[in-house]
């Protein structure tokens, strides 16, 4: 009996796809080749690739990436079919087919929307094709938007139940400090835990073309480790990376994640990915003590703080006293009740008018919270 396929999810970074306004065919023409290794090996891929605004801008003649928004569409508009073409020129000829998935965040904040994208994607991967998956920056505005494929990449490794999701980037991994402004700066190979540590390693991006720095990349894996898939950053520019580490060969910096880390139900990787945070609460140290260790539901109580502006069904993140988000669920009430109910016994709410129905359910029940690894 053969062995089941597996799937390998790659985000491409603008800086490593576009170098002084030219799009790298070279580069993508080598990504192609790992492909069909891959794809003999038992490997589908799905890329996720960014690149549109930065191959479309010097088309259009401009000299540096525009900052209004409608000159940052219509690039985006003209790169993206001129990155597509090349994708379809360059895959065409190692004998694969692709495609192209253009997603916003109001194609995944509806939970049915986000299974409708799931079910495309994992059909295209069954037939055989490559999926080339970009946010859809030519009408995507701030309400709606990623901010950053980064992000997008983890949530298409979910969507398509991942094996391995790996980040092509400039840098050839995680370091303690920037590299390029710290001389000390000790690579990281392998993290199994990202705490405060790692999240203050992260530096910003080293280049003008992108939109990711290294700290998004950093909450990204934290995510994927989170959902139980590993995760790689290395660089671009590595010799046949993807077939290398399809092999089980150690590139790059590897998140690899924790042993009970495999069974999160879909519904909550929803949560955690689907839609953005529409605001956040800080908890007291018991109640982290309460979520961490023990998968207890969020009661106002271990609240100390509201920011943002929420609505009940909302997603908002949920952070300990150092500032570090360690969960996010959604809201069983509004931003302004939990202000008033923050800190607050259950018997102290039952005595008060306005907050009494607070008194009989969580600010987050567990069923719709996910801790993050």
């Amino acid at each position: 009996m053969s062995s089941p396929r597996k799937t390998m999810v790659v985000k491409i970074g603008s800086s490593t796809l576009v170098r002084e306004g030219a799009i790298q065919r070279t580069f993508i023409a080598g990504l192609a080749r790992q492909a069909a290794v891959l794809a003999e090996r038992g490997w589908s891929l799905v890329v996720v690739s960014s690149g549109a605004i930065a191959c479309g801008a010097p088309v259009l003649g401009f000299s540096r990436r525009p900052t209004d928004m409608p000159s940052l569409q219509a690039c985006a508009s003209v790169g993206q079919c001129v990155l597509s073409a090349a994708y379809d020129e360059e895959f065409r000829a190692s004998g694969l087919l692709t495609s192209l998935v253009l997603l916003t965040r109001s194609d995944t904040a509806q939970r049915s929307s986000y299974l409708h994208a799931r079910d495309t994607l994992t059909r295209l991967v069954e037939l055989g094709v490559v999926p080339i998956v970009n946010e859809n920056d030519t009408v995507v505005v701030d309400e709606i938007r990623f901010g950053d494929n980064d992000t997008l990449a983890a949530l298409v490794a979910c969507l398509v139940s991942a094996d391995l999701c790996v980040t092509l980037s400039d840098i050839d991994g995680l370091y303690t400090a920037n590299p390029a402004l710290d001389p000390t700066a000790r690579f990281i190979p392998r993290v199994d835990k990202i705490d405060a540590s790692i999240i203050g390693a992260a530096g910003d991006s080293s280049t003008s073309v992108g939109t990711g720095g290294m700290i998004t990349k950093i909450r990204a894996s934290r995510i994927l480790m989170t959902a139980g898939i590993p995760s790689v950053i290395c660089s671009g520019e590595a010799p046949d990376p993807l077939v290398r580490l399809a092999a089980g060969e150690a590139v790059g910096t590897r998140f690899e994640p924790p042993a009970d880390r495999l069974d999160i139900a879909p519904r909550k990787l929803w949560i955690a990915l689907g839609d953005a945070a529409h605001g956040r609460v800080t908890v007291d140290a018991g109640a982290a003590r309460a979520l961490t260790e023990h998968g207890s539901s969020l009661l106002p109580v271990g609240i100390t703080g509201v920011l943002g502006s929420f609505g009940e069904g909302d997603v908002l993140d949920i952070a300990d006293e150092t500032g570090l988000v360690i969960a996010r669920g959604i809201a069983e009430a509004s931003s302004d009740e939990l202000e008033l109910a923050a800190g607050r016994r259950q018997d102290e709410l039952a005595q008060n008018r306005l907050l009494a129905g607070l008194a009989h359910k969580p600010a987050v029940h567990r069923d719709n919270l996910i801790v993050f690894a």
